[in-house]
């Protein structure tokens, strides 16, 4: 007897699990033990410190001072949309 696949009598490719390969667990990370992966965090934290590009001192007081320009203004514009609000509120409710 045939049906779609194959013989009944011949196992499909898919039913056989292959028994040659064996899983990993873990991989590189399970043979080294926890202070030297800790170390190995470490090493590559400071190898990516070493790629950043950091900014001279006049660029880093023009960034500064455009953060806290642009911060106060913002502080100013929201003491002005509360300060009207709170006035609003006053009007309305009374």
């Amino acid at each position: 007897m045939t049906d779609a696949v194959g013989s009944i009598d011949m196992p499909d490719a898919q039913d056989e699990a292959p028994d040659s390969k064996k899983t990993r667990k873990g991989g590189k990370r399970a043979k080294k033990g926890p202070l030297k992966r800790l170390a190995l965090f470490y090493r590559q934290i400071i190898a990516e410190l070493r790629k950043v590009v950091w900014p001279t001192r006049n660029q880093l007081t023009s960034y500064t001072t455009a953060v806290i320009v642009f911060v106060v203004v913002m502080i100013g514009l929201v003491t002005l949309i509360d300060y009207g609000l709170s006035h609003a509120a006053k009007y309305v409710f009374g």
